[in-house]
């Protein structure tokens, strides 16, 4: 990988935008959606790539499916069943 050792100024737009050099864009593999995050430092503002997962909430019956499924013995079946009636 090849660091630019060079500074290009960026100036802030109206609502805070900001334009990242292209030959940075390309060489951090930026594209148009990617998700910055920027930490806040002592000597000014980190800003880096950030992934994104997406998060599945589970509704009741997922649940009482993912309960009732890994039941292995009887026993577990049934402490399985009195959970699904608590949801």
């Amino acid at each position: 990988m090849v660091i630019i050792q060079r500074f290009e100024p960026v100036r802030v737009g109206k609502r805070g935008t900001i334009t990242i050099p292209a030959a940075l864009r390309q060489q951090y593999r930026l594209e148009e959606g990617s998700i910055l995050v920027f930490e806040p430092r002592e000597e000014g503002i980190l800003l880096r790539p950030a992934c994104v997962y997406p998060l599945e909430i589970y509704t009741p019956e997922r649940k009482a499916e993912f309960l009732l499924n890994n039941a292995v013995t009887p026993e577990d079946y049934a402490w399985a069943v009195e959970e699904v009636r608590k949801i």
